[in-house]
């Protein structure tokens, strides 16, 4: 009796639309990311009323930077999308709130559809941790 072991398959269809999501976070990202590290003043004024200041600012425009690069890096993706949810988590509650409303349906959207691609891409965060979990 030979044993097999179950190798995940995806289809292409699948793999094409996770690539499609993929290119659309990563352009979110970096747009979102260079009104922060340039230090567009909306982007100034709405950290300084969080209380995170530009320190916060450049940090969190930096991690959207690193995870929208992280896009298209296949081992990394699945990694950088769960990162983006827990990112948009805290947008969420921040967001919720200093502005509350309707403002916390950006991020929210945004933190779905990274979780759709977390989820999708959720074998290559397996690969790539799998050696630290020994």
């Amino acid at each position: 009796m030979t044993s097999t072991t179950a190798v995940p398959v995806t289809s292409r269809a699948v793999n094409v639309g996770l690539w499609a999501l993929q290119v659309l976070l990563a352009a979110v990202y970096a747009f979102s990311a260079f009104g922060k590290l340039t230090a567009e003043a909306q982007n100034v004024a709405g950290f300084e009323a969080m209380g995170l200041g530009t320190t916060g600012m450049y940090v969190i425009g930096a991690l959207e930077l690193a995870g929208a690069i992280a896009m298209f890096v296949p081992r990394l993706t699945g990694l950088a999308a769960l990162c983006f949810v827990a990112l948009m988590i805290g947008a969420v509650a921040m967001t919720w709130a200093v502005g509350g409303g309707v403002l916390v349906a950006v991020p929210a959207a945004v933190g779905v559809l990274a979780a759709v691609l977390a989820w999708g891409r959720r074998d290559s965060t397996r690969r790539l941790v799998a050696p630290l979990r020994g």
